[in-house]
């Protein structure tokens, strides 16, 4: 059987980069394992001292797990090891992380990241992830800044996520289409199992906490009811599957068709996920794959960023699913989109 690995599609595909002369591929691998490393604390979480909190909270206002700990430190150390980056911004930490070592002199890129999506999981061995974003650096001296990181979506060179699941799976994008890669663990590899992902233009599932249901504005309120209506012409009534790790929905809709809500609500006017650690990579992935990503009316890969914990509400999956939500929310809630 002839088996590609996520270290040669990586070699194999650098010449797409002539500018990057090498470095992108190793920040690739250099994310690749740390994930691996995460993964396999994963795994064995129920027999060591990392499930539960910490007793701290970090910047979002949500109490720390100990996994979101050892994935947040994994990471950093992978990409300051690897020297291919000048800063780190992370969820876990208030502000960015400037990289100013030996190795990272004249690092071009840094990197936007959500080290354990989903962690409030992890105790209950629900599917978790990660989340990362690769953007080239607009300070060319120096160590990092905040203006390198407050970039649009649509200036990502790489991005990409992880799924700590029934199987380990990495699936990224340089902007030349969507692929994904499964964890082999008896050669320890990433092996190209989902080459060139293309999500279907229609599902029929739809992801969203329908708990908040009576916080959501109206569109949503409309789209869902649109949802549970019989209609034998659309396939509906559509299945509510929601997992509730956004890695782990999202990577479903995208396999199998759907759509993924996270909308604006009363207790979080201005949406809950962030946009440039979470919905931005994510975006991007889902684009490479035919699917589309908007906030119910705007593009999210063109918003504007000025934080680096920025929230925004997010509508995203299959094209056609993303379009419909998009209809309703013009119709009955102009004023959240």
């Amino acid at each position: 059987m002839n088996v590609t690995t996520l270290g040669q599609f990586i070699i194999e595909k650098q010449a797409d980069f002539p500018y990057a002369k090498g470095e992108l591929s190793r920040l690739l691998r250099d994310i690749a394992i740390a994930a691996k490393i995460v993964n396999r604390e994963v795994t064995k979480a129920g027999l060591v001292d990392i499930l539960g909190e910490t007793g701290e909270t970090n910047i979002q206002g949500e109490l720390v797990k100990k996994l979101d700990v050892f994935a947040n430190e994994q990471f950093i150390a992978a990409l300051k090891a690897g020297g291919e980056v000048c800063g780190i911004a992370s969820e876990e930490n208030d502000d960015f992380i400037p990289i100013e070592s030996e190795m990272s002199k004249g690092a071009k890129y840094v990197v936007a990241m959500d080290p354990l999506d989903g962690s409030s999981n992890i105790d209950v061995n629900v599917s978790v992830g990660t989340i990362f974003s690769i953007y080239r650096r607009l300070s060319l001296k120096g160590p990092a800044t905040i203006e390198d990181f407050l970039q649009k979506g649509t200036e990502q060179v790489a991005a990409g996520y992880v799924i700590y699941g029934s199987s380990c799976m990495l699936v990224y994008t340089t902007g030349k289409g969507a692929n994904g890669f499964t964890l082999d663990p008896s050669i320890g590899e990433f092996c190209l199992s989902h080459p060139n992902i293309q999500t279907p233009k229609n599902g029929k599932t739809y992801s969203i906490n329908e708990g908040n249901y009576l916080h959501f504005p109206d569109g949503v309120k409309k789209y869902l009811k649109y949802c549970q209506e019989e209609d034998a012409a659309t396939s509906r009534p559509y299945s509510s599957r929601y997992i509730g790790s956004g890695v782990a929905d999202i990577h479903r809709n995208l396999i199998t068709g759907g759509v993924y809500i996270y909308p604006t609500t009363t207790k979080n006017p201005s949406g809950k996920l962030r946009l440039l650690y979470e919905c931005n990579p994510l975006a991007f992935v889902i684009e490479q794959a035919g699917g589309k990503a908007t906030t119910g009316g705007k593009r999210i890969m063109e918003l504007p960023i000025t934080q680096l914990h920025q929230r925004t509400p997010l509508f995203i999956g299959s094209s056609e699913m993303v379009d419909k939500t998009m209809e309703f929310m013009k119709k009955y809630s102009l004023e959240k989109i």
